[in-house]
């Protein structure tokens, strides 16, 4: 459970700064982007496939599998080869994985989608390893947690943009029927499918071969591009593989690094970011068929992904605002009062209809914007040296993308879509008793059990 945390950061100044530090904002933007886009992905394979929800959820299974399988040999092989080749590596791998979508599309073969998508999000699991410690190299220390939330907003403006641009690449009719495409490109006016019955949206015939080939292959261009756009970034970050002067690396045991598991504030912690990255992804994931439904909207497939443009924007402005609420209340009680507002707009979502409850589920994202960077903050506080070990960790936790989408899905195809909601509002009360529980401050690690800890270790 190597972090590969920095050590020396301040130790001379990194001459090629700026320029680094647009390569890792793009890193932030990329894979911030790429894992929003499966939003996008899922009810597009979902009707190409004739798909249950369980099926349909094993894309964030398969996808975030790749935290639990690669996200501790990830961390060993970014201590071995550097910050700058590691990235590379993540960049090219995630490449592979954009490829691997080209010969999925044309065997129109669902398992070869799914290990498409493992393979790119193992390259952006290492990416990810990098950017987040990288970041603090390159400035002064003092303002290191400044540059990461800068970074962050990057994450947040790939994930609002690329749903986006996906519904128009994606969800968009092979053969759309007249319109200028400028103006239909950005239309975020919600369309109604005239055909929807019976909560499920128009399309429901089984596609035959060749509209599924066809349609695939929309995936794949869009894809491919992305394939393009990471190769050159990859070629780009390669010529930077030397200059990066002060990076140290420091490596930890896995058994000394899972001790840390016996003390609560981490142990839940982790289990809130488990609770937190699945009820989000659970619920961006059924964002498009909940709006196709007519338990909402009833809208055509296009006009329902745009509307995860508001999901994640929403996210992406409540991180801004949300960075100067922290500073004044408590973040235990801040987040304990955002993740009791996401639980509540869940229920009011479901207990309603038509725009009122498609408002209601997109408000979520608006909740969910300050959760991931402040459950990350209580569990580690107090950790002092064993704060790298400790995030490592909590990556780990990640996994619970792959868990309860899935869980979701089982749900959904046995209580309704509308029920299985209640999974995602479930994880945001867990989230908001550790924010309650966390409102105090941690004890510092140089305790008793700390310090016989750090002995042994």
């Amino acid at each position: 459970m190597s972090g590969g945390a920095p050590e020396g950061a301040a130790a001379r100044p990194q001459t090629d700064a700026p320029a680094l530090r647009l390569f890792v904002f793009s890193l932030f933007f990329l894979f911030g982007g790429i894992t929003s886009l499966n939003d996008v992905l899922i009810p597009k394979l979902k009707d190409l496939f004739t798909l249950s929800y369980t099926q349909a959820m094993l894309i964030q299974f398969c996808f975030f599998t790749g935290y639990a399988v690669i996200g501790i040999p990830g961390a060993m092989l970014v201590n071995r080869t550097g910050y700058m080749r590691g990235a590379v590596i993540g960049l090219l791998t995630m490449m592979a994985g954009c490829l691997l979508f080209i010969p999925a599309a044309r065997a129109s073969f669902y398992p070869l989608f799914l290990f498409a998508l493992f393979v790119l999000a193992a390259g952006i699991v290492v990416v990810q390893i990098v950017a987040n410690p990288l970041i603090s190299l390159l400035g002064r220390p003092e303002t290191a947690h400044s540059r990461l939330t800068f970074a962050q907003a990057f994450n947040s403006v790939g994930t609002t943009i690329f749903p986006f641009v996906g519904s128009v690449l994606i969800l968009a009719p092979l053969a759309p029927s007249g319109g200028g495409s400028a103006r239909s490109f950005w239309n975020v006016t919600r369309v109604v499918d005239p055909a929807c019955r019976g909560g499920q949206p128009a399309g429901s015939l089984v596609p035959t071969a060749a509209y599924r080939v066809a349609e695939a292959q929309t995936v794949a261009h869009a894809y491919a591009g992305l394939a393009v756009a990471l190769a050159l970034i990859a070629a780009t970050v390669w010529m930077f593989r030397d200059r990066l002067t002060t990076e140290r690396h420091r490596t930890g045991s896995l058994f000394s690094s899972l001790a840390l598991l016996r003390r609560p504030r981490l142990s839940c912690g982790a289990l809130s970011i488990f609770l937190y990255v699945g009820a989000e992804v659970a619920v961006g994931s059924m964002l498009v068929t909940y709006l196709q439904s007519d338990h909402t909207l009833c809208l055509t497939g296009e006009s329902a992904g745009k509307q995860l443009l508001f999901y994640w924007g929403g996210a992406m402005i409540g991180r801004f605002a949300g960075s100067a609420v922290l500073r004044a209340i408590s973040p235990g009680k801040v987040l304990a009062a955002v993740a009791l507002g996401a639980a509540a707009a869940i229920l009011v979502s479901m207990g309603t209809g038509g725009t009122f409850s498609a408002n209601a589920l997109l408000a979520v994202g608006l909740f969910n914007s300050i959760m991931f960077p402040t459950i990350f903050a209580l569990a580690s506080e107090g950790l002092g040296p064993r704060a790298a070990d400790g995030s490592g960790i909590i990556m780990v936790a990640v996994f619970g993308g792959a868990v309860i989408p899935l869980i979701a899905g089982v749900l959904a195809d046995t209580i309704g879509l509308v029920a299985s909601l209640l999974l995602p509002a479930g994880c945001y009360l867990l989230i908001a008793a550790f924010g309650l529980y966390a409102r105090r401050p941690a004890e510092p690690f140089a305790t008793a059990w700390g310090a016989s800890a750090s002995a042994r270790t």
